[in-house]
């Protein structure tokens, strides 16, 4: 069942239109015991995103345009280190920017974590990515460990899943 629902939400994160009626997220968090860090990538529509940032930041935002790119690189760090958390043992872990690119109909934002005493039995993620433009906004968080998945639907307003392994 849930790798249906997996499938589906896939499904309709991937679709071509212009304009999507499904507002959805997709983050996978990869914990890295060798470096002590949490890898994180979120996938969001593109045109979902440019609108949440023109409209927290008041900017003009085009994620395809490369003159842009400095600018928009600031508005994306601003946005996803305030809204997507990552806690172990009740400690935030700070989550810096990694990089990001746009793919068709997607951005991806990969940002990092690092995790020098991270405890796989005690793991909260927040996330309210996109939470500022829709009430009807769906976050899917995965979370791998020793190759592992656990996966989670946010949808609004819940924006905290506990993760145990």
């Amino acid at each position: 069942m849930v790798l249906l629902l997996n499938k589906w939400l896939l499904g309709l994160f991937l679709m071509t239109a212009n304009v999507h009626p499904y507002h959805v997220s997709a983050t996978e968090m990869e914990y890295d015991a060798k470096n002590k860090k949490v890898e994180i990538s979120t996938k969001i529509f593109t045109d979902d995103f440019e609108n949440v940032l023109n409209r927290l930041y008041k900017q003009k935002t085009d994620l395809s345009d490369t003159k842009l790119r400095a600018q928009m690189t600031v508005l994306i760090n601003k946005y996803i280190t305030t809204h997507l958390t990552l806690k172990t043992n009740d400690k935030i872990l700070p989550i810096k920017l990694y990089g990001w690119e746009v793919d068709h109909e997607a951005v991806y934002v990969y940002t990092i974590a690092e995790a020098p005493s991270f405890n796989i039995k005690s793991i909260t993620v927040e996330n309210k990515v996109l939470y500022d433009l829709f009430d009807d906004q769906v976050n899917i968080v995965h979370f791998i460990v020793n190759g592992t998945r656990k996966s989670s639907k946010l949808v609004y307003p819940e924006a905290r899943v506990f993760i145990s392994f």
